[in-house]
């Protein structure tokens, strides 16, 4: 079940709602109106911290370097 944000026109007010099964029509929380916009949602992703995500073997994927890194050199 997605969650999606929503910011309502009329008042400005942010607010969540958990969508079961299709979209169906939001309604804003504070004023009661219609006319929200859904906004893009942002997810975080755990992963390795330190010198374990540094030692990442591997060509760099931005710059193509032979290991992680070495850009610029």
């Amino acid at each position: 079940m997605p969650i999606f944000e929503y910011q309502c026109r009329e008042c400005g007010a942010k607010f969540e709602r958990i969508v079961y099964g299709g979209k169906d029509a939001a309604s804003c929380r504070e004023c009661g109106s219609k006319r929200v916009d859904q906004l893009l949602s942002v997810f975080a992703v755990v992963g390795a911290s330190g010198s374990a995500a540094a030692a990442e073997p591997g060509p760099c994927g931005a710059c193509g370097a032979p290991r992680r890194g070495m850009c610029g050199e």
